[in-house]
């Protein structure tokens, strides 16, 4: 690869939900927005290999952009309608003086969760359109074909183009009303980052992290926002935990508590105990109540599993998801009940069948019932699991 084409995949990776961001609230148009980011990529694959890379990569294709977005607006105030007098100025339009969201990328997610999208769509939406993930990463997390991810998020902009909506920041009382599906979006987001090989995974954390915090700063009054915050903390302050000197894979029950950050344990009590006293019970907030009962492990040495298997159960009421009931069959087994842990899992949608942490689970658990099938649950889960940090832990299991 050249250097050019290096630089552009960098700022890519790094900058392309930031310029989208900008672009699409300055324009008022996602579409055009991201059609215009991608003129300024391919402009770049085409200029910096003979004029070099600018010193500033990613304010030339900012610029390239804004020169393309007027352009276009100038065409269609000359060609189609002379009417059309909006983003016509040379300069960039300047900011509301008020917001009721204060960040452009968080603004951006928000506008993504416009009622007039199909809500499976929401998600995908803010994760290509603001983080810059593409169809086949998305679809990871949304357990769906990257075909299907590809298809969803074709037909979301079509809708958007076809409907004509445009980057119109949504007022206050709008916001709780798309919260859920943000949230999702950040949930993704930081799980996709958490799970990824290349270095770009702690960008997509810390940018996780960030619009959590933000979220549930903008939102004080919303429990989820708090609940989500608190889960993320908990997770963050495991990661470095979750791989080993040597780059290996160390299961959660694995992990030797001392080295998770008791600084992010103590701020994601203080986010969920801040989520109780809201009594707006919710997903996020249960999945973080997990979570916190995994933590006392670093003060007590043991795992609550019975009680993290009530939570789980708890949790399946109010989100029945695939992960959600893999993990209550994990838990359930773990606190002594492994024959009906089994019984969890056999009990799982078709879905499942492709699955990795299904097949995971189901090997872990049938080991612990003594029942047959363990070997061959693993030899699916290897088949299923593209890491291969967790795919070599997987087949050390084997033996």
């Amino acid at each position: 690869m050249s250097d050019a084409a290096a630089a552009a995949e960098r700022v890519a990776r790094e900058s392309y939900g930031r310029l989208v961001a900008r672009l699409a609230w300055q324009w008022r148009d996602l579409a055009a927005a991201e059609d215009a980011l991608a003129d300024a990529f391919a402009a770049a694959l085409r200029h910096w290999p003979e004029q070099g890379v600018p010193d500033a990569p990613e304010a030339w294709l900012a610029a390239a952009a804004q020169r393309r977005l007027l352009h276009h607006a100038r065409h269609i105030r000359l060609t189609l309608d002379p009417r059309v007098t909006a983003l016509l100025d040379e300069a960039e339009p300047e900011a509301p003086l008020r917001q009721a969201v204060p960040d452009a990328r968080l603004q951006l997610m928000f506008v993504c969760a416009h009622p007039a999208i199909a809500v499976n769509a929401h998600g995908p939406l803010m994760l290509q359109a603001v983080l810059g993930l593409d169809a086949k990463v998305i679809a990871s997390a949304f357990l769906v074909s990257p075909a299907a991810m590809a298809q969803r998020l074709v037909r979301a902009k079509a809708k958007i183009r076809e409907a004509g909506l445009r980057f119109e920041a949504p007022e206050a009382r709008e916001l709780p009303a798309r919260l859920a599906a943000v949230l999702e979006a950040v949930y993704a987001a930081y799980t996709l980052g958490r799970h990824a090989l290349d270095s770009p995974a702690d960008d997509l954390c810390e940018e996780a992290l960030f619009l959590a915090r933000l979220t549930a700063q903008l939102l004080p009054v919303q429990a989820e926002a708090w609940g989500l915050l608190a889960l993320l903390l908990h997770a963050e302050a495991r990661r470095a935990a979750q791989f080993d000197a040597d780059g290996r894979f160390v299961p959660l029950p694995a992990q030797d508590p001392t080295g998770w950050r008791e600084d992010l344990i103590r701020k994601a009590e203080a986010a969920l105990w801040t989520a109780a006293k809201l009594r707006q019970p919710g997903p996020f907030q249960i999945e973080a109540a997990i979570q916190s009962a995994h933590a006392q492990r670093r003060v007590t040495g043991q795992t609550p599993w019975r009680a993290i298997a009530q939570l789980y159960g708890v949790l399946v009421q109010y989100h029945a998801s695939l992960g959600a009931r893999v993990g209550q069959a994990v838990a359930q087994a773990e606190a002594g009940e492994p024959a009906a842990a089994v019984a969890l899992l056999d009990a799982l949608p078709k879905e499942a069948a492709g699955y990795a942490p299904y097949w995971v689970a189901r090997a872990h658990v049938l080991g612990l019932a003594g029942a047959p099938g363990r070997q061959a649950a693993l030899q699916r889960a290897i088949g299923l699991t593209d890491d291969p940090r967790l795919r070599d832990f997987l087949v050390a299991q084997l033996g």
